[in-house]
């Protein structure tokens, strides 16, 4: 089976959800069951996909091949294509310099690592290491830096500049660099911008901005003819904050339709458009830029 790395960034706040919640938060996000780190499923990505496919190419052929037939008719072939769930790669955060971080931690770039591994690379840099809750590890053109402290939420922790390895890898994967999407003079600004608010935190740090960082927001429901909440009609919602970056794998299965080289080459013109992943499409929710590597 063959495999690419897939990279999705938030370019709105994005609401990948579990339909209904048990606490506070009505509508939570999806959140793998162990780790509590918020996921984007593979289903919900495969559904944009493949909705994505049906408008581009306009061709029922074309995405039965890559996708699989409808469900009346699935018994005939399977899909060619494999979607992991997205993970948490980078969560932004508030920085009390440079406005915001782009936070990650050693376990999640660990099994960004395996992933990587799976899909072909070997040039992922080695694990990071912050050595204790005290400490963040930046990079050598950070702006999070205030003297020799950064400031993330309330959490204040010294530097470390040893971070400059994986701000590069990763920035040359989020922002490829093609003017496809996005101007090129853009991207090359986006992966500057990204190396100098990068930054690697302990994985007890990492929890905690996981609980903290989401963004929450209270929904209401007006009666039409008064204006007024209607009975029973408000709750809150969460969502991943706009510029949060996931990642997971897209691989090609032999299915007796499509070659490996057909799904690679599909899915790439898909994620050469801005695609809406999540609920709330109609204010804004979910648009989101998609790299495949």
């Amino acid at each position: 089976m063959q495999a690419k790395l897939m990279f999705l960034h938030a370019l709105s706040p994005l609401h990948a959800g579990t339909g209904q919640g048990v606490g506070v938060i009505d509508l939570p996000i999806a959140r793998e069951k162990g780790t509590e780190i918020p996921i984007v499923p593979g289903s919900s990505l495969k559904g944009v996909l493949r909705d994505a496919c049906a408008v581009l190419y306009q061709d029922d052929d074309t995405c039965k091949r890559i996708f699989g037939p409808d469900t009346d008719r699935a018994h005939e072939h399977a899909g060619a294509v494999v979607l992991t769930d997205l993970r948490l790669v980078a969560l932004p955060v508030r920085s009390l310099a440079g406005v915001f971080a782009w936070a990650s931690s050693p376990f999640l770039l660990q099994r960004l690592t395996r992933d990587a591994q799976l899909a072909g690379f070997d040039d992922v840099p080695g694990k990071p290491s912050a050595a204790n809750t005290d400490t963040v590890l930046v990079s050598s053109t950070s702006a999070l830096r205030l003297n020799n402290d950064v400031v993330l939420e309330d959490v204040k922790l010294m530097t470390q500049v040893q971070a400059d390895t994986w701000a590069d890898w990763l920035a040359d994967k989020v922002f490829p660099m093609d003017d496809k999407v996005f101007p090129m003079d853009e991207d090359k600004d986006w992966r500057a911008e990204f190396k100098a608010h990068f930054c690697i935190v302990h994985d007890d740090v990492m929890s905690y901005l996981l609980q903290m960082g989401t963004e929450v927001t209270a929904r209401i429901r007006l009666k039409d003819d008064e204006k007024t909440v209607a009975k029973g009609a408000l709750w809150y919602e969460e969502a991943l904050p706009a510029e949060s970056i996931l990642a997971g794998l897209m691989a090609a299965q032999p299915n007796g339709k499509a070659q490996p080289d057909e799904v690679f080459r599909v899915i790439g013109q898909l994620a050469e458009h801005v695609l809406q992943v999540g609920g709330n499409a109609t204010v804004g929710r979910g648009l989101c830029r998609l790299s495949a590597v």
